[in-house]
């Protein structure tokens, strides 16, 4: 949870590099998403407008189901850049998933070529998609890396909290890794938030007590989310 990425870049400078992920690449992926989520199962989304219009921000999901990416990528009003991690860039999904602006993290240990990266994409006013969790669980926000905290007081960019619901209620009976077909999953986004203190620090303990105050809104947010659809 206190895992912080590269603790020496936090007093560079932040502009996006020439080999920042490609926007327009996230707005193909965003198309293709929409046509997939849409077209195999039944999205219903809540929210959505709470999702600032124009700069950067940082959409925070909960993560019980391999669907839950590929459902926001296809439900948010704007393109998104998800780190994912390297082992699902294999084979021809590699190359893909960099072409639609996607970003492979190292989990292992810090990776300042995905750190970069993901502060390219908020210096350039764009959607940051993480997994707070790290990795795929109960999707209950119990457990949150130190990486939210990083990039959200680093870029000064507002976290939007969302919940995916309903992608692990039931199995589906051509592909039993998936939900069934035509089934409902609702996303629901929250109102957007700061994460730092407004002190400007990036110290350790600043970092440790911005993952606190994460925890709780996006704890209180998946409530209230369940509250709202009856899951």
């Amino acid at each position: 949870m206190r895992r912080h990425p590269c603790r020496g870049e936090a007093s560079r400078h932040v502009t996006p590099s020439s080999a920042s992920p490609s926007q327009k690449g996230a707005a193909v992926g965003r198309g293709i998403g929409i046509g997939l989520m849409y077209g195999l199962w039944k999205p219903r989304v809540l929210g959505a407008w709470r999702v600032p219009a124009t700069g950067p921000v940082i959409l925070a999901v909960n993560h019980a189901h391999n669907l839950d990416g590929p459902m926001l990528m296809g439900t948010s009003p704007r393109p998104v850049h998800f780190l994912i991690k390297k082992e699902a860039f294999i084979g021809p999904l590699g190359p893909f998933l960099e072409r639609i602006g996607q970003l492979k993290v190292d989990r292992s240990a810090p990776d300042r070529t995905a750190i970069t990266g993901a502060l390219d994409v908020l210096a350039g006013g764009g959607v940051l998609g993480i997994f707070p969790e790290g990795t795929r669980g109960e999707g209950d926000f119990a457990s949150l890396r130190a990486g939210l905290a990083y990039f959200a007081v680093r870029s000064g960019a507002p976290i939007v909290p969302v919940a995916v619901l309903g992608s692990t209620e039931r199995r589906g009976r051509l592909i039993k890794a998936l939900p069934p077909l035509r089934s409902r999953v609702d996303v629901v986004f929250g109102d957007a938030f700061q994460a730092g203190d407004s002190s400007g620090r990036r110290t350790r303990k600043a970092l440790d007590d911005a993952t606190v105050r994460i925890q709780e809104r996006l704890t209180a947010h998946l409530e209230n989310a369940r509250h709202l659809t009856g899951r």
